[in-house]
C-alpha cells in the first residue's frame, strides 16, 4: 500500500478507512509509484467515469455468476443422466443461439436505445438463473428443461454483450479504450478462473440451487449499472447530436457485413483472431496429452485448461504499458505470432511445468491481441455500426475455438497429438503473416490516425 507524508516533516500520516494514522508508516518513493503505474493495469477509466465503473463492476459480478452457473448446470446434467455426452450437449445448446443471436443482437443494438436493450437482456439473464433455481428446488429432473434454459441464457447473452461493447466508447475518451479493454479482459479472465472455483466451493458446501440464486442476485449489480446510464440511442453519421441522439432507422445484419467487407483494418481484427483460434487452439487434445505426455489424469487436464486463462489474467494485470502503443495493428500481428510460437513450443515440451509455462505465455499474448483488436474495432467503427460489429466479434470468438477443436482433433487422428499441436502453432504464425502481407495497411495502423 502507498502512503503519504503527513503535515509535519518528522512524521508520516495515512488517512485510511478507520481515520488518520500517524507515526512510522512506510511510504513508496515517487519512482516506485511511477513504475507501478507504468506496468500495472491502468484504472483511469474506472476513476474517470462513474457510468463505466458501475458497468465494469456489474459485468465482473455477472461473469463470476455465469461461470458458477455453467459449472452447476454441467454437474446437474451429469447427476441426472450419468452421461458425459449429455453434458457435452450443453455446449451445443449454448453455441447455436450464441452464433445466431450474436448477429441479430448486434443489429438490434444499432436500432434502439442501448440502455433499454441492456436492461431487457440483463433482466432476461437474471430470470433464467431464477428459473434454474426453481427447477432445482422443485426437483423436476428434466434435462430438456436445462437445455432450453441454457439456450435462452445464451440468446440473452448474445444480445447483452454487443450492447455493452457498443456503449463503452460513449462513456470514456478514445485514448482510454486500450486501458478499458484490458480491464474487460481482466474481468473476463477473473470470471473464467475464479468463477468455477467459487462455484465448486458453493456446490460442496450447499447445492446447485444456491449457485443459481447467487447468480441471479449478482445480476442486480448489472441491472443497477444499466439503470443509471443515460439514454444511449445509436449516433447516425452526419446527424449525431451532443447527447448521442439521432434519427432512428432499422439496422440490418447485411449492412454490417457489407461495412466489414469494405474496411480492411477492421476486418483484419477478425481474421487475425480466426488464424489464432482455428490453427493454434489445442484444448481438444488436452485429455490425450495429459496421459500420453505427462502420465497424468483429470487433474492434469484441469491444469492445462487453466494455464492459458492464468496467463491471460497476468497479461491483463500488467497491462499498464498498452495505452502507450501507437501502432496497434502490428501489436495484434506480433501478439498472434507470439501465441502461435508459444503453442508450438508447448507441443515440443516434455515436462508439465514447462508446458504450463508455454500455455500461460500464449494466454498472455492472447490478452494483448484482444485488447488491441477490441480497441481498433471500437475506434475505427462508427457508432451506428458498433453493435453489429460487436455481434460479429461474438460469433468469431464463439466459433473460432470450436473450429480449432475440430482442426486439432482431425490432424491428431491422422498423425499424432504432438504433430497436431506443433503444426497448428506454426500454421497460425504463417497464416497471420500472410494476412499482414496481403493487407499491409493493418501493419501501419496508427492509433493517432485511425482508419477502418
Amino acid at each position: 500500500m502507498i502512503y503519504a507524508w503527513g503535515m509535519s516533516r518528522g512524521s508520516r500520516e495515512y488517512k485510511g478507512p478507520f481515520g488518520r494514522l500517524t507515526g512510522a508508516v512506510p511510504i513508496a518513493s515517487p519512482a516506485v509509484r511511477k513504475a507501478a503505474r507504468a506496468v500495472l493495469a491502468d484504472v483511469t477509466p474506472l476513476r474517470g467515469s462513474a457510468d463505466y465503473r458501475r458497468l465494469w463492476f456489474g459485468s465482473t459480478v455477472s461473469m463470476l455468476g455465469q461461470q458458477m452457473t455453467a459449472l452447476a448446470v454441467s454437474v446437474q446434467v451429469y447427476r441426472m443422466t450419468d452421461s458425459s455426452f449429455s453434458v457435452g450437449l450443453v455446449g451445443l445448446f449454448s453455441l447455436v443461439p450464441l452464433v445466431a443471436f450474436g448477429l441479430v443482437g448486434g443489429a438490434v443494438a444499432d436500432s434502439m436505445d442501448r440502455r433499454k436493450l441492456g436492461l431487457v437482456a440483463s433482466s432476461g439473464l437474471a430470470a433464467m438463473s431464477l428459473l434454474l433455481a426453481a427447477q432445482a428446488v422443485l426437483g423436476l429432473g428434466q434435462v430438456w428443461l436445462l437445455y432450453a434454459v441454457v439456450a435462452a441464457q445464451s440468446a440473452f447473452f448474445a444480445v447483452n454483450s454487443p450492447t455493452r461493447a457498443a456503449m463503452i466508447p460513449r462513456l470514456i475518451p478514445a485514448e482510454q479504450l486500450p486501458a478499458a479493454n484490458a480491464l474487460s479482459m481482466l474481468s473476463m479472465n477473473l470470471g473464467l478462473t475464479v468463477g468455477p472455483l467459487v462455484g465448486g466451493l458453493v456446490l460442496g458446501l450447499w447445492n446447485t440451487e444456491t449457485v443459481y440464486v447467487i447468480d441471479a442476485l449478482g445480476f442486480s449489480a448489472s441491472l443497477y449499472a444499466m439503470w443509471r446510464l443515460p439514454a444511449m440511442p445509436p449516433e447516425r453519421a452526419g446527424n449525431a447530436s451532443k447527447d448521442g441522439a439521432g434519427p432512428r432507422k432499422r439496422a440490418s445484419v447485411g449492412e454490417g457485413l457489407r461495412f466489414l467487407n469494405s474496411r480492411p483494418n477492421v476486418r483484419m481484427t477478425f481474421l487475425a483472431d480466426i488464424a489464432a483460434m482455428v490453427f493454434g487452439m489445442p484444448r481438444a487434445l488436452f485429455p490425450a496429452i495429459a496421459v500420453a505426455w505427462y502420465a497424468g489424469g483429470d487433474g492434469t487436464v484441469g491444469v492445462l485448461t487453466a494455464a492459458p486463462a492464468v496467463g491471460a489474467l497476468a497479461g491483463a494485470l500488467f497491462s499498464g504499458w498498452l495505452g502507450r502503443v501507437r501502432y496497434q495493428g502490428r501489436a495484434v500481428v506480433l501478439s498472434v505470432v507470439a501465441w502461435g510460437l508459444a503453442i508450438a513450443a508447448f507441443g515440443m515440451s516434455n515436462w508439465l511445468w514447462l508446458g504450463v509455462l508455454f500455455l500461460a505465455a500464449a494466454g498472455c499474448a492472447d490478452t494483448i491481441s484482444g485488447v488491441f483488436r477490441n480497441t481498433i474495432l471500437q475506434v475505427a467503427t462508427p457508432d451506428e455500426m458498433r453493435g453489429r460489429l460487436a455481434g460479429v466479434f461474438i460469433v468469431v470468438v464463439a466459433g473460432g475455438p470450436r473450429l480449432g477443436d475440430f482442426e486439432s482433433g482431425s490432424v491428431a487422428a491422422v498423425s499424432t497429438e504432438r504433430l497436431s499441436v506443433i503444426s497448428g502453432g506454426l500454421a497460425c504464425v504463417v497464416a497471420v503473416l500472410l494476412l499482414a502481407a496481403r493487407w499491409r495497411g493493418f501493419w501501419r495502423y496508427d492509433a493517432k490516425n485511425p482508419t477502418p
